[in-house]
């Protein structure tokens, strides 16, 4: 009789394709772009994931990314106000 509480284990195949002639795994599935991402790389442990984000602030990227984002959000609270038809003469001195 089986133990309820423990789930069967999946059966692995160890199966290359025929015309296969590649490098690695050919059954990976992995983004071309996944080694130039700094969070895509499984960190586990509570001390790399804490060194990994400390490296992530030292990096600045884009200097003009807070003016982008900023801009970007002042012209979304813009449009729907428009939308709903706020009137803005409330905030201008008669």
């Amino acid at each position: 009789m089986r133990n309820p509480l423990k789930l069967r284990k999946n059966k692995s195949f160890d199966y290359t394709p025929r015309y296969y002639k590649g490098e690695g795994n050919p059954f990976k599935i992995e983004h071309r772009l996944d080694k130039f991402r700094t969070t895509a790389h499984s960190n586990k442990g509570l001390k790399n994931k804490f060194t990994s984000a400390m490296d992530d602030l030292q990096n600045e990227g884009d200097k003009n990314l807070k003016l982008r984002f900023w801009v970007i959000v002042v012209v979304l609270v813009l449009v729907f106000l428009f939308i709903i038809d706020f009137d803005l003469s409330i905030f201008l001195n008669p």
